[in-house]
């Protein structure tokens, strides 16, 4: 049944300091696996994917476009699967996976400016700056393989 289902188009932001830590926050509705992930989210019909992934790093984490520099878009998408049981639950069912565009973007704000409240209802309960090479261990099983992908897409720059 799933494979008949297309993917959400979705951008994902790994969001790096200064320091060289990335950003990680523990969604709140998911809060018990013990799992982080990095900021991302569904791109509007035809909405740039650059805009796309600047408005989901602000409404996720308050961080705005003036305290950032893009480094680096992934060339290709990175597609996952829901696992089995998560199809037809999420995103009104429509859907299999994610087709996530990933970027990497370097923070020049203070920790003072991350505001997970900053647009209502918040994803993230908490966040921590993290070793990106813990990121595919943070992440739920499901998308270990896209941070693996990411990471290594990205490392060289970080």
């Amino acid at each position: 049944m799933s494979e008949t289902l297309a993917y959400r188009p979705c951008v994902g932001v790994m969001l790096v300091n200064e320091s060289g830590l990335a950003f990680a926050g523990m969604r709140i509705d998911n809060k018990d696996s013990g799992a982080w992930q990095m900021p991302q989210g569904g791109v509007d019909e035809g909405e740039d994917l650059v805009l796309a992934a600047l408005r989901e790093l602000e409404e996720e984490t308050g961080v705005t476009s003036d305290m950032v520099t893009i480094l680096k878009q992934m060339e290709e998408p990175i597609p996952y699967d829901l696992p089995p049981e998560l199809v037809g639950k999420l995103w009104g069912g429509k859907y299999r996976g994610q087709m996530q565009d990933w970027f990497l973007m370097r923070f020049h704000g203070s920790d003072g400016d991350i505001n997970l409240e900053a647009h209502g209802t918040p994803e993230f309960c908490e966040w921590r700056w993290v070793d990106p090479e813990q990121l595919p261990e943070l992440i739920v099983p499901f998308k270990k393989r896209v941070y693996r992908t990411v990471l290594e897409a990205f490392r060289d720059l970080i």
